[in-house]
């Protein structure tokens, strides 16, 4: 049984993803109960081992089978770091792995959701990732990219801003 406010996080396949413990870190500390879910390119990125004792929980990538327990459900979801490629399918309500298929529905189901992305400057000029962004945003979801919020990313980008999500998912609570 689950005590506290249930928070996953999920992580995509990019550079910033070795360092997701760093989040873990944080939202627990703010009294975050953290289920890590990981698209399945991010297996590659992060360090399952590690992050299911940080967590003492398995790491997410796959539907359960129907003989598994389900699940607690989230309290809210941040996204980091996020791809070019999720968000735009989070956009077009994609669900063809496991960590879409929670994205399309957590709007719906008034679930939060913060997307830290993990971008590249040419990949964020694009129309369709800039409408993808827009139609998120017109759903309730809080994409932090832009003036005001985190910048494209250009190959020499310095720290990853993890604690400015647990900020803004605090924001979102109050």
């Amino acid at each position: 049984m689950t005590t506290g406010k249930v928070l996953y996080i999920i992580v995509c396949a990019a550079g910033a993803a070795a360092d997701v413990g760093r989040l873990v870190t944080l939202a627990q500390a703010e009294g975050w109960v953290v289920q890590i879910v990981a698209t399945p390119s991010a297996l590659d990125f992060i360090d399952v081992p590690t992050l299911e004792k940080q967590t003492g929980r398995p790491v997410r990538s796959r539907y359960r089978k129907p003989d598994e327990p389900k699940p607690s459900r989230a309290d809210a979801i941040i996204v980091a770091p996020a791809t070019y490629n999720t968000i735009n399918k989070f956009a077009l309500g994609i669900a063809d792995t496991y960590a879409l298929g929670l994205l399309a529905e957590a709007p719906g189901l008034g679930i939060p959701v913060v997307v830290l992305p993990f971008v590249q400057t040419a990949l964020a000029t694009r129309v369709p990732f800039l409408r993808a962004v827009g139609e998120l945003r017109e759903e309730g979801v809080r994409v932090l990219i832009g003036p005001g919020e985190i910048e494209p990313r250009s190959p020499d980008s310095g720290d990853y801003p993890w604690s400015r999500t647990l900020e803004v998912l605090a924001e979102l609570s109050s």
